[in-house]
Protein backbone atom coordinates (compact mmCIF):
# COMPACT_ATOMS: atom_id res chain seq x y z
CA UNK A 1 0.00 0.00 0.00
CA UNK A 2 1.41 3.39 -0.98
CA UNK A 3 2.53 6.03 1.51
CA UNK A 4 0.07 8.93 1.39
CA UNK A 5 1.23 11.09 4.33
CA UNK A 6 4.66 12.39 5.28
CA UNK A 7 4.42 10.98 8.81
CA UNK A 8 3.99 7.52 7.27
CA UNK A 9 7.53 7.89 5.89
CA UNK A 10 8.75 8.31 9.48
CA UNK A 11 6.94 5.19 10.60
CA UNK A 12 8.32 3.21 7.67
CA UNK A 13 11.96 4.14 8.20
CA UNK A 14 11.73 3.45 11.95
CA UNK A 15 11.41 -0.22 11.06
CA UNK A 16 14.61 -0.10 8.97
CA UNK A 17 18.26 -0.08 10.13
CA UNK A 18 19.42 3.41 11.10
CA UNK A 19 21.27 5.47 8.49
CA UNK A 20 24.27 7.70 9.16
CA UNK A 21 23.69 11.40 8.48
CA UNK A 22 26.42 14.00 7.91
CA UNK A 23 25.31 17.64 8.18
CA UNK A 24 27.31 20.38 6.46
CA UNK A 25 27.62 23.57 8.53
CA UNK A 26 25.01 22.62 11.13
CA UNK A 27 24.88 25.99 12.85
CA UNK A 28 21.15 26.78 12.71
CA UNK A 29 18.33 25.95 15.08
CA UNK A 30 15.95 24.37 12.56
CA UNK A 31 18.58 21.94 11.29
CA UNK A 32 19.78 20.94 14.74
CA UNK A 33 16.20 20.49 15.96
CA UNK A 34 15.27 18.34 12.96
CA UNK A 35 18.36 16.15 13.30
CA UNK A 36 17.86 15.79 17.04
CA UNK A 37 14.27 14.65 16.54
CA UNK A 38 15.41 12.20 13.86
CA UNK A 39 17.94 10.76 16.31
CA UNK A 40 15.29 10.55 19.03
CA UNK A 41 12.99 8.75 16.58
CA UNK A 42 15.68 6.17 15.90
CA UNK A 43 16.00 7.02 12.21
CA UNK A 44 19.64 8.15 12.05
CA UNK A 45 22.91 8.61 13.84
CA UNK A 46 24.32 12.04 13.06
CA UNK A 47 27.57 13.93 12.65
CA UNK A 48 27.33 17.72 12.73
CA UNK A 49 30.09 19.60 10.93
CA UNK A 50 30.18 23.23 12.05
CA UNK A 51 31.09 25.63 14.82
CA UNK A 52 31.04 23.51 17.98
CA UNK A 53 30.48 26.53 20.23
CA UNK A 54 27.38 27.65 18.30
CA UNK A 55 26.01 24.11 18.06
CA UNK A 56 26.34 23.60 21.82
CA UNK A 57 24.73 26.98 22.53
CA UNK A 58 21.73 26.03 20.38
CA UNK A 59 21.49 22.67 22.15
CA UNK A 60 21.61 24.34 25.54
CA UNK A 61 18.94 26.88 24.55
CA UNK A 62 16.54 24.11 23.47
CA UNK A 63 17.51 21.51 26.09
CA UNK A 64 18.96 19.13 23.50
CA UNK A 65 21.54 16.63 24.73
CA UNK A 66 24.56 17.55 22.58
CA UNK A 67 26.21 14.23 23.40
CA UNK A 68 23.74 12.56 21.02
CA UNK A 69 25.61 14.21 18.13
CA UNK A 70 29.14 13.59 16.94
CA UNK A 71 30.38 17.16 16.39
CA UNK A 72 33.27 17.93 14.02
CA UNK A 73 34.70 21.42 14.37
CA UNK A 74 34.83 23.61 11.26
CA UNK A 75 33.75 27.23 11.61
CA UNK A 76 34.25 28.18 7.95
CA UNK A 77 31.12 27.74 5.84
CA UNK A 78 32.70 26.47 2.61
CA UNK A 79 35.26 24.30 4.38
CA UNK A 80 32.46 22.71 6.39
CA UNK A 81 30.76 21.73 3.14
CA UNK A 82 33.88 20.10 1.75
CA UNK A 83 34.63 18.37 5.04
CA UNK A 84 31.09 16.93 5.24
CA UNK A 85 31.42 15.56 1.69
CA UNK A 86 34.84 14.13 2.57
CA UNK A 87 33.32 12.22 5.50
CA UNK A 88 30.72 10.73 3.15
CA UNK A 89 33.45 9.63 0.74
CA UNK A 90 35.37 8.04 3.61
CA UNK A 91 32.35 5.85 4.33
CA UNK A 92 31.31 7.71 7.49
CA UNK A 93 27.79 8.52 6.28
CA UNK A 94 24.89 7.37 4.09
CA UNK A 95 23.14 10.76 3.72
CA UNK A 96 24.42 14.33 3.31
CA UNK A 97 22.40 17.29 4.60
CA UNK A 98 22.71 21.04 4.09
CA UNK A 99 22.81 23.16 7.22
CA UNK A 100 23.21 26.93 7.25
CA UNK A 101 25.58 27.20 4.30
CA UNK A 102 24.24 28.66 1.06
CA UNK A 103 23.00 26.34 -1.67
CA UNK A 104 25.74 27.33 -4.12
CA UNK A 105 28.47 26.41 -1.61
CA UNK A 106 26.72 23.15 -0.75
CA UNK A 107 26.47 22.23 -4.43
CA UNK A 108 30.07 23.27 -5.05
CA UNK A 109 31.20 20.68 -2.51
CA UNK A 110 29.03 17.95 -4.06
CA UNK A 111 30.01 18.77 -7.67
CA UNK A 112 33.78 19.13 -7.18
CA UNK A 113 35.39 16.92 -9.82
CA UNK A 114 38.15 15.67 -7.54
CA UNK A 115 36.57 15.52 -4.08
CA UNK A 116 32.81 15.56 -4.71
CA UNK A 117 30.05 12.95 -4.83
CA UNK A 118 29.30 12.64 -8.53
CA UNK A 119 29.33 9.01 -9.75
CA UNK A 120 30.32 9.97 -13.33
CA UNK A 121 31.16 13.12 -15.24
CA UNK A 122 27.84 12.85 -17.11
CA UNK A 123 25.65 12.32 -14.03
CA UNK A 124 22.74 14.74 -13.62
CA UNK A 125 21.77 16.14 -10.23
CA UNK A 126 18.14 17.05 -9.68
CA UNK A 127 15.95 18.03 -6.76
CA UNK A 128 12.83 16.04 -5.86
CA UNK A 129 10.27 17.50 -3.46
CA UNK A 130 7.47 15.51 -1.81
CA UNK A 131 4.63 17.79 -0.73
CA UNK A 132 1.73 17.10 1.60
CA UNK A 133 -0.94 19.75 1.22
CA UNK A 134 -4.54 19.90 2.51
CA UNK A 135 -5.59 20.82 -1.03
CA UNK A 136 -4.66 17.42 -2.53
CA UNK A 137 -5.72 13.89 -1.69
CA UNK A 138 -2.26 12.29 -1.60
CA UNK A 139 1.43 13.12 -1.56
CA UNK A 140 2.60 15.10 -4.57
CA UNK A 141 6.12 14.81 -5.96
CA UNK A 142 7.64 17.59 -8.04
CA UNK A 143 10.89 18.45 -9.78
CA UNK A 144 12.92 20.58 -10.14
CA UNK A 145 12.49 23.47 -7.70
CA UNK A 146 16.10 24.17 -6.71
CA UNK A 147 18.89 22.87 -8.95
CA UNK A 148 18.39 23.03 -12.74
CA UNK A 149 17.25 26.46 -13.96
CA UNK A 150 16.19 25.55 -17.52
CA UNK A 151 16.43 21.79 -18.04
CA UNK A 152 16.99 20.45 -21.54
CA UNK A 153 15.38 17.25 -22.80
CA UNK A 154 18.15 14.99 -21.49
CA UNK A 155 17.88 16.55 -18.03
CA UNK A 156 14.08 16.28 -18.08
CA UNK A 157 14.34 12.56 -18.86
CA UNK A 158 16.65 12.11 -15.86
CA UNK A 159 14.29 14.19 -13.71
CA UNK A 160 11.36 12.00 -14.76
CA UNK A 161 13.26 8.89 -13.74
CA UNK A 162 14.13 10.43 -10.35
CA UNK A 163 10.44 11.19 -9.77
CA UNK A 164 9.64 7.57 -10.59
CA UNK A 165 12.39 6.24 -8.28
CA UNK A 166 11.17 8.40 -5.40
CA UNK A 167 7.57 7.34 -5.99
CA UNK A 168 8.67 3.69 -5.90
CA UNK A 169 10.40 4.33 -2.55
CA UNK A 170 7.01 5.66 -1.37
CA UNK A 171 5.54 2.29 -2.39
CA UNK A 172 3.60 3.69 -5.34
CA UNK A 173 3.65 0.72 -7.68
CA UNK A 174 3.14 2.58 -10.97
CA UNK A 175 3.16 6.33 -10.40
CA UNK A 176 1.35 8.83 -12.61
CA UNK A 177 3.75 11.52 -13.84
CA UNK A 178 2.43 14.71 -15.46
CA UNK A 179 4.83 16.69 -17.65
CA UNK A 180 3.71 20.25 -17.03
CA UNK A 181 3.39 23.09 -19.53
CA UNK A 182 1.28 26.24 -19.70
CA UNK A 183 -1.28 24.34 -21.74
CA UNK A 184 -2.42 20.78 -22.32
CA UNK A 185 -2.47 21.41 -26.07
CA UNK A 186 0.46 20.31 -28.22
CA UNK A 187 1.88 23.64 -29.40
CA UNK A 188 5.04 23.19 -31.52
CA UNK A 189 6.19 26.73 -30.77
CA UNK A 190 6.34 26.07 -27.01
CA UNK A 191 9.41 24.03 -26.07
CA UNK A 192 7.81 22.76 -22.85
CA UNK A 193 5.04 21.18 -24.94
CA UNK A 194 7.48 19.61 -27.39
CA UNK A 195 9.62 18.10 -24.61
CA UNK A 196 6.53 16.87 -22.77
CA UNK A 197 5.22 15.11 -25.87
CA UNK A 198 8.59 13.41 -26.46
CA UNK A 199 8.86 12.23 -22.85
CA UNK A 200 5.29 10.97 -22.91
CA UNK A 201 5.95 9.00 -26.11
CA UNK A 202 9.19 7.57 -24.68
CA UNK A 203 7.24 6.22 -21.71
CA UNK A 204 4.57 4.81 -24.00
CA UNK A 205 7.27 2.92 -25.91
CA UNK A 206 9.03 1.64 -22.79
CA UNK A 207 12.09 3.90 -22.98
CA UNK A 208 11.04 5.34 -19.63
CA UNK A 209 9.85 2.49 -17.45
CA UNK A 210 7.69 1.94 -14.39
CA UNK A 211 5.20 4.78 -14.65
CA UNK A 212 2.30 6.29 -16.53
CA UNK A 213 3.62 9.50 -18.09
CA UNK A 214 1.48 12.07 -19.88
CA UNK A 215 2.13 15.51 -21.26
CA UNK A 216 1.88 18.24 -22.02
CA UNK A 217 -0.58 18.82 -19.19
CA UNK A 218 -1.47 22.16 -17.64
CA UNK A 219 -1.38 22.25 -13.86
CA UNK A 220 -5.16 22.23 -13.53
CA UNK A 221 -5.62 19.23 -15.81
CA UNK A 222 -2.86 17.34 -13.97
CA UNK A 223 -4.40 17.81 -10.52
CA UNK A 224 -8.12 18.40 -10.94
CA UNK A 225 -10.43 15.74 -12.41
CA UNK A 226 -13.16 18.27 -13.20
CA UNK A 227 -10.78 20.45 -15.21
CA UNK A 228 -9.50 17.39 -17.06
CA UNK A 229 -13.06 16.29 -17.81
CA UNK A 230 -14.13 19.74 -19.05
CA UNK A 231 -11.11 19.80 -21.37
CA UNK A 232 -11.94 16.24 -22.52
CA UNK A 233 -8.72 14.64 -21.28
CA UNK A 234 -9.22 10.96 -20.57
CA UNK A 235 -5.72 9.68 -19.82
CA UNK A 236 -4.98 7.89 -16.54
CA UNK A 237 -2.68 10.68 -15.32
CA UNK A 238 -5.06 13.59 -15.90
CA UNK A 239 -6.62 14.84 -12.68
CA UNK A 240 -4.76 12.35 -10.47
CA UNK A 241 -1.01 12.92 -10.88
CA UNK A 242 1.48 11.57 -8.34
CA UNK A 243 4.36 13.55 -9.77
CA UNK A 244 4.82 16.84 -11.62
CA UNK A 245 7.75 17.52 -13.93
CA UNK A 246 8.02 21.30 -14.25
CA UNK A 247 9.48 22.98 -17.36
CA UNK A 248 11.79 25.30 -15.42
CA UNK A 249 12.95 26.22 -11.95
CA UNK A 250 10.72 29.30 -11.68
CA UNK A 251 7.49 27.38 -12.12
CA UNK A 252 8.56 24.58 -9.79
CA UNK A 253 9.90 26.85 -7.07
CA UNK A 254 6.82 29.08 -7.08
CA UNK A 255 4.57 26.01 -6.90
CA UNK A 256 6.31 24.52 -3.88
CA UNK A 257 6.55 27.79 -1.98
CA UNK A 258 2.90 28.56 -2.69
CA UNK A 259 1.99 25.23 -1.13
CA UNK A 260 4.08 25.75 2.01
CA UNK A 261 3.46 29.45 2.57
CA UNK A 262 -0.18 29.80 1.47
CA UNK A 263 -1.72 26.33 1.70
CA UNK A 264 -0.17 25.06 4.97
CA UNK A 265 1.74 22.38 3.12
CA UNK A 266 4.69 20.44 4.51
CA UNK A 267 7.42 18.77 2.51
CA UNK A 268 10.39 16.50 2.37
CA UNK A 269 13.07 17.08 -0.26
CA UNK A 270 16.38 15.73 -1.49
CA UNK A 271 18.86 15.92 -4.35
CA UNK A 272 19.20 12.78 -6.46
CA UNK A 273 21.96 11.71 -8.85
CA UNK A 274 24.89 11.83 -6.41
CA UNK A 275 26.44 8.80 -4.72
CA UNK A 276 24.16 9.32 -1.73
CA UNK A 277 20.89 11.22 -1.16
CA UNK A 278 21.70 14.87 -0.44
CA UNK A 279 19.15 16.80 1.60
CA UNK A 280 18.61 20.30 0.28
CA UNK A 281 15.89 22.36 1.92
CA UNK A 282 15.54 26.11 2.02
CA UNK A 283 17.07 27.87 5.01
CA UNK A 284 13.54 29.21 5.59
CA UNK A 285 11.91 25.77 5.70
CA UNK A 286 10.51 24.54 9.02
CA UNK A 287 12.20 22.04 11.31
CA UNK A 288 9.34 19.68 10.53
CA UNK A 289 10.05 19.88 6.78
CA UNK A 290 13.73 19.20 7.45
CA UNK A 291 12.77 16.23 9.62
CA UNK A 292 10.61 14.85 6.81
CA UNK A 293 13.51 15.37 4.40
CA UNK A 294 15.77 13.29 6.63
CA UNK A 295 13.16 10.54 6.69
CA UNK A 296 12.73 10.67 2.90
CA UNK A 297 16.50 10.44 2.35
CA UNK A 298 16.75 7.58 4.86
CA UNK A 299 14.00 5.77 2.96
CA UNK A 300 15.89 6.23 -0.32
CA UNK A 301 19.46 5.59 0.90
CA UNK A 302 21.09 2.26 0.08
Amino acid sequence: MSITKLNQILETVKANPKKRLIVAYANDEHTIEAVYKAIEAGIVDATLVGDKKIIKEVCKLHNFDSSKFHIVQEADEQKAGFLAVSLIKQGEGDILMKGLLSTDKYMRAILNKETGLMPTSKAILSHVTVIETPAYHKLLLCSDVAIIPAPDLTQKIAMTNYLIQTAKALQIDKPKIAVIAATEQMLPGMQACVDAAIISKMAERGQIKGAYVDGPLSLDTALDKESASIKKLTGIVAGDADGLLFPNIESGNIFYKSNTKLANGELGAMVMGAKVPCILTSRGDSAKSKMYSIALAALSAK
